[in-house]
């Protein structure tokens, strides 16, 4: 089992940056890939970015290639996405994720293990 607990969300205006964090434990926390998901009011769940169990490796979607950036540091358990240029378009919760490769978070679109969410709300 992994618990994942997610913070830094909140409001932003278009064009600014926010921190993601999320905090896992009850597992070896470099025996997982991580990964971080979003859903907009209406809209299907998306896969945002995701990182390798060293890190060596990430995948990010079309939408945020150039923008975010994942990194993972293993000796504190956390994985971060740091989101740059925000647009409203980018308005979401936010779901930190955990599965045993990235390749099958980004083939499945989904993963074993799941935050709670944070919001995103970027205003244009």
């Amino acid at each position: 089992q992994v618990q994942l607990v997610e913070s830094g969300g909140g409001l932003v205006q278009a064009g600014g940056s926010l921190r993601l964090s999320c905090a896992a434990s009850g597992r070896t926390f470099s025996s997982v890939a991580m990964g971080w998901f979003r859903q907009a009011p209406g809209k299907e769940r998306e896969f945002v970015a995701g990182s390798s169990r060293s890190g060596s490796t990430t995948y990010y979607s079309d939408s945020v290639k150039g923008r975010f950036t994942i990194s993972r540091d293993n000796a504190k358990n956390t994985v971060y996405l740091q989101m740059n240029s925000l647009k409203p378009e980018d308005t979401a919760v936010y779901y930190c994720a955990a599965d045993i490769s990235v390749q099958a978070m980004v083939l499945n679109l989904s993963a074993r293990y799941w935050g709670q969410g944070t919001q995103v709300t970027v205003s244009s």
